[in-house]
């Protein structure tokens, strides 16, 4: 392995920079990750009485975030990524104002519609990162992003609802728009990545260029069937708790929708570093991981049961988070950084959009179980596929 691809920065201020970062990920996230599941309690307050539009504006978001992506990406490669770092937190920010002082339905559309539009701060923070940091370094840092997420989908929804009993969750949109704007703040402080070095290019046959292309390729559907098999059981999770569990209370059943999450938390850097020279490997087991774990939802019948399926989905999805950084990191070897994580956010955010729309069919039709197994179905698809697909990996050279 050439000393290029473990480049890092040497200084602590490097690191710094990492965790500035994925610092200012979660405050921004708050909002956007923490009071989504209140729609139901803020639609009524803007005419919707019966909260009908709920699931449809969920996903708003998300559909233009993915549209909006790739554009941004490749804007961050030919302008600064740290300028479209900085504009991606703005444009929260000025989301989250508009959508707290909505008065109508339509303003409040509006608001999400820009907040999927001008935000994506998660690609722009990836691809600032990229143009930093490369191999394992990067991977390590891709997976603290993740980290941050995760942290940010367990703590928010608990701080949004605390709040609430002072000020509705609609207008903690307006209060939560400082988070964004405290962390365009921070990120001014930062340097511009400099620009990676152009890669040395070693005598090879055509054929070994291949690889590059199709490995794009596979990561794209990899990240597709990820989100959609493990997004899928999110929605409805609630649902099938109170059916399975009757009279469960809502902190138990908070913490059960939580512990995927904390097993992330909790297991990531290890996993790392276990997986992260056989990421093929791990991705395998990952999937095989959500299958079982998911299977194993439409069956559980006990608060046990439960919680043992939960603690599988969490295995299956830590492997499948930190392999998949690990892949998006080797890919994004000579690529422009901004681009190729724009592009990975549209299959991202395609997924969650194309298991919403999954989940909300199928548990109208079949019950609350429905898109677990949905979502287990695809997952062990894919398990029994992945070998197939031609992925350039730092072991398989």
């Amino acid at each position: 392995m050439s000393a290029q691809a473990l480049r890092m920065p040497r200084s602590g201020s490097g690191r710094g920079q990492v965790h500035a970062v994925a610092g200012c990920y979660f405050v921004a996230s708050f909002a956007a990750l923490g009071l989504p599941p209140y729609l139901t309690e803020i639609l009524p307050e803007l005419g919707d009485r019966d909260a009908r539009w709920a699931g449809v504006l969920y996903v708003v978001p998300t559909v233009f975030g993915a549209l909006g992506a790739p554009l941004w990406g490749r804007l961050a490669d030919r302008y600064g990524r740290k300028r479209l770092l900085l504009r991606a937190q703005l444009g929260l920010a000025l989301s989250f104002l508009l959508a707290g002082w909505a008065d109508s339905l339509a303003t409040f559309t509006v608001a999400l519609v820009l907040q999927g539009i001008l935000g994506g701060t998660f690609a722009a923070s990836n691809g600032y990162l990229g143009a930093a940091l490369e191999g394992p370094a990067l991977s390590k840092a891709l997976t603290l992003m993740q980290g941050s997420a995760r942290a940010a989908l367990v703590a928010a929804p608990i701080l949004v609802g605390s709040l609430s009993g002072w000020l509705s969750p609609h207008r903690q949109y307006a209060l939560l728009a400082v988070l964004p704007l405290t962390a365009a703040l921070l990120l001014a402080a930062l340097p511009e990545p400099a620009p990676a070095e152009e890669p040395r290019r070693e005598p090879q046959s055509i054929s070994a260029e291949v690889p590059a292309v199709r490995s794009l390729k596979g990561l794209f559907a990899l990240e597709f069937a990820f989100v959609f098999s493990t997004v899928i059981s999110f929605p409805y999770l609630i649902e099938l708790v109170h059916d399975r569990l009757p009279g469960t209370s809502p902190a138990l059943t908070g913490v059960l929708f939580a512990l995927p999450h904390l097993c992330y938390l909790v297991a990531a850097l290890a996993v790392h570093a276990a997986f992260r020279s056989r990421p093929r490997a791990g991705l395998v087991l990952g999937f095989a991981c959500i299958a079982l774990g998911l299977a194993g939802h439409g069956i559980a019948g006990s608060l046990t049961a439960l919680i043992a399926v939960r603690l599988l989905l969490g295995a299956g999805l830590t492997l499948g988070l930190v392999c998949l950084s690990v892949l998006a990191a080797d890919s994004a070897k000579g690529r422009a950084p901004g681009k190729l994580f724009g592009s990975l956010e549209f299959f991202s955010k395609a997924g969650a959009v194309a298991a919403g729309v999954t989940a909300a069919a199928g548990s109208a039709r079949y019950g609350p179980a429905a898109p677990v197994l949905i979502g287990g179905a695809a997952a062990a698809v894919t398990a029994a596929l992945l070998p197939t697909l031609h992925l350039r990996t730092r072991w398989s050279h």
